[in-house]
């Protein structure tokens, strides 16, 4: 009976000795060992959004990839203690959506005289390229698995037509290169020990400094950026 019962213990008691020792150490996932050993960053990202004021019927998207370079070690006091990353990104694809050509009635004034014109207006989906090679982000000291983050940057854009499209001129009056100053607010959650997702909110003024016939350009638009990144 004694040798049943010992047997009958090892049973039970060797399976889950074994079921513990097959289940692995959970991973640290918090970024502060990646952040220690300033890292690379580098991933794909996606850009939406839509303009505001006199755009506000412009909407946007571009796909590209991002890369940064975390340069110092923890610094400044409370909350706002952290470290500097000089990043940038390159948008292959970037598209405009803004209202297809048509005839809309402009009114000016002249000496105290109101003037109506009928002028085209609107050009349909730009097409471009676009290159971020500023940025500027200071990585806050989070906590758990978020890295919360600012940024200032600035870039420049190329499209297929003179952009925006604005009724001094035909079918936009701009051109070609604009001038893309910004300023954002995002964060990293780390879903794997060197891997996050990014969210950004940022906003983006698009002007071509006088570069062509005139300077309507786009004041204010809004776009949210998501991404995938690998930290090595």
């Amino acid at each position: 009976m004694a040798a049943a019962i010992l047997s009958l213990a090892a049973m039970v008691i060797s399976p889950g000795s074994a079921s513990a020792q097959s289940v692995a150490a959970p991973q640290d996932i918090a970024p502060k060992s990646v952040f220690a050993s300033l890292p690379w960053e580098y991933g794909p990202i996606a850009q939406g959004g839509f303009g505001t004021g006199n755009r506000d019927t412009f909407k946007f998207f571009s796909a590209g990839v991002h890369v940064g370079k975390v340069l110092t070690h923890p610094a400044l006091p409370g909350i706002l203690h952290g470290q500097f990353e000089y990043a940038g990104e390159l948008f292959p694809l970037w598209q405009s959506y803004t209202p297809a050509p048509h005839i809309q009635e402009v009114t000016k004034t002249s000496n105290g005289v109101p003037e109506t014109y009928y002028l085209p207006f609107g050009g349909g989906t730009f097409t471009g390229i676009t290159i971020t090679p500023i940025i500027l982000r200071w990585n806050l000291s989070g906590r758990g698995k978020f890295v919360p983050w600012a940024q200032g940057a600035g870039g420049l854009l190329w499209t297929n037509h003179k952009y925006p499209p604005d009724f001094l001129a035909p079918y936009g009056g701009t051109s070609v290169w604009n001038f893309t100053p910004q300023f954002g607010v995002g964060f990293n959650y780390f879903v794997r020990p060197k891997r996050s997702i990014s969210f950004a909110a940022n906003a983006v003024h698009i002007s071509s400094a006088s570069l062509g016939d005139h300077n309507p350009g786009v004041n204010a638009s809004v776009q949210f950026e998501l991404g995938y990144n690998w930290w090595k």
